[in-house]
């Protein structure tokens, strides 16, 4: 089944989601350059990782966990023991059970004998992020031209993944290198290379894509879609004087669709993840196309 959106699905936002189309959309880019691009210079694939901390996290304040239907066997869990760490800090273990069921599970402070056994404070390793990216490298000297950059949740958030994605971005701006920057998720903070004057006066939009090209830094190409326009077909500068190739978002985003098989997850009955920040003709027009195309009862 294909999308139901002209352009971005809204539902793909969610973060469920969002790793598994982030991977596909950035492989089928690289994939879409390669055979235009070859052979005076190649597409590749780079990676950004870094590091965060335990209890930093871009996902719901409250988790969803799998909570034991019946008894079941003890879980034991080797453990640093520190006196003077807070109290109120939490591990989580995994063991085996037979039927489980979902509940949802919030902190919640609890007076406790003086006799009560003290607990043991486990030290969490950090988290490691991992963010790929596309490259197109001039083949007979192996330097990168152009940079495409599909935002996350993480470049949106403040946190060391911004941190490190603004550096890098920064770094390509104040080098011979092109930026193309592709942000399709409508929640965080403005991420793409341009001022927030600029994003501000441009015509409303849910998504933005960038492309800054080194040859001329006092400009860039800005290509604001509102929700129910297809994606654009983007320009990707080359070493000039060589011609731009073209990105056709939409065809890449019709064939991650169809191969990630989202229609068979997601219930189109159910508002957007987007939902609490949608203008009230947005939400209009999400639900007369979605019931127009039998996803939503009349």
């Amino acid at each position: 089944m294909p999308s139901p959106f002209p352009g971005m699905d809204p539902y793909l936002e969610a973060l469920a989601r969002w790793t598994d189309v982030h991977q596909r959309l950035i492989t089928y880019i690289a994939d879409a350059l390669q055979s235009q691009v070859r052979p005076d210079y190649h597409a590749r694939m780079g990676e950004r990782v870094y590091v965060v901390a335990p209890h930093h996290t871009f996902y719901p304040d409250v988790l969803v966990v799998q909570h034991p239907a019946r008894e079941m066997a003890p879980v034991y869990v080797e453990a640093v023991v520190d006196e003077a760490a807070p109290a109120d800090e939490v591990i989580e273990a995994d063991g085996d059970a037979g039927g489980v069921e979902d509940v949802e599970v919030e902190a919640e402070t609890r007076a406790e004998p003086d006799d009560a056994p003290l607990p043991l404070i486990v030290r969490l390793d950090p988290a490691e992020y991992r963010e790929p990216y596309v490259e197109i490298v001039h083949t007979a000297g192996d330097e990168v031209v152009t940079v495409i950059e599909m935002l996350s949740p993480a470049n949106k958030a403040s946190g060391p993944g911004r941190d490190l994605y603004r550096r890098k971005q920064a770094q390509i701006l104040d080098s011979p290198v092109n930026l193309i920057e592709i942000d399709l998720l409508s929640t965080g903070q403005p991420t793409v290379a341009l001022p927030i004057e600029v994003v501000a006066g441009l015509p409303a939009h849910r998504y933005l894509i960038g492309v800054r090209r080194a040859a001329q830094p006092d400009q860039a190409e800005v290509y604001p879609i509102p929700l129910s326009r297809r994606l654009p077909a983007v320009n990707v500068p080359l070493r000039e004087p060589d011609p731009d190739v073209v990105l056709d978002l939409q065809a890449l985003f019709t064939r991650c669709y169809d191969n990630g098989g989202y229609g068979d997850l997601i219930d189109y009955r159910q508002p957007p993840p987007i939902a609490p920040m949608l203008e009230p003709e947005e939400a209009a027009w999400i639900d007369g196309l979605l019931r127009g195309r039998g996803l939503r009862p009349e």
